[in-house]
């Protein structure tokens, strides 16, 4: 159950005529995602060298733990942008991990 009337919960109450920044917005998701993706597979590139399972196991722990807060922000102004991007860039990053690149 989520707290009514307490800030940082639930939907973003901001006026809805506010325009979207696209053009802004579709930046930020753009170089989040790049860096989140480089991260996810060097990350996972030094933890393969070490155990075969270990890269996928310590990637499913962190996205398990970080998606109940991301669920939360998705319709905040800024964050939403933000976690587009590092969404799209742990898809990317574990596709190029599962490639082989």
């Amino acid at each position: 159950m989520t707290p009514v009337g307490r800030p940082g919960y639930g939907d973003y109450p901001g006026p809805p005529s506010e325009p979207t920044p696209w053009a802004a917005g579709i930046t930020v998701a753009a170089l989040v995602a790049a860096l989140t993706a480089v991260g996810v597979f060097a990350f996972g590139a030094a933890l393969t060298q070490v155990h075969p399972l270990l890269s996928p196991a310590v990637n499913v722990v962190a996205v398990v733990g970080i998606a109940p807060t991301a669920w939360r922000w998705r319709h905040r102004p800024v964050t939403r942008w933000v976690l587009a991007g590092a969404g799209i860039g742990v898809l990317l990053g574990w596709i190029g991990l599962l490639a082989g690149i």
